[in-house]
């Protein structure tokens, strides 16, 4: 039973090297930060307008932690539009 432990763990290691594993590790996370963003978008400022909504789900997983930290400071729709326009 341990070789059968030890072959697991390998394919396991060897797997999470392929590239299309980590894109599809990326892309999960990608659509957790996505969702993440809007319900709090939705919370800080209200309705967020579809085109600012595919403005916010075209950014890189970088940009979205970064507005995650970013929208804590807004008040209004204005400073997502603003923010969007510097980033």
């Amino acid at each position: 039973m341990e070789l059968v432990s030890q072959i697991l763990r390998w394919d396991m290691a060897v797997l999470r090297e392929s590239p299309w594993y980590q894109e599809i590790e990326l892309t999960g996370a990608l659509r957790e930060a996505q969702a993440l963003i809007h319900r709090q978008l939705m919370r800080r400022i209200g309705e967020v307008a579809p085109d600012l909504q595919a403005q916010v789900q075209a950014l890189s997983l970088a940009q979205l932690e970064a507005l995650g930290e970013a929208l804590l400071d807004f008040s209004e729709p204005a400073d997502l539009v603003n923010w969007l326009q510097g980033n």
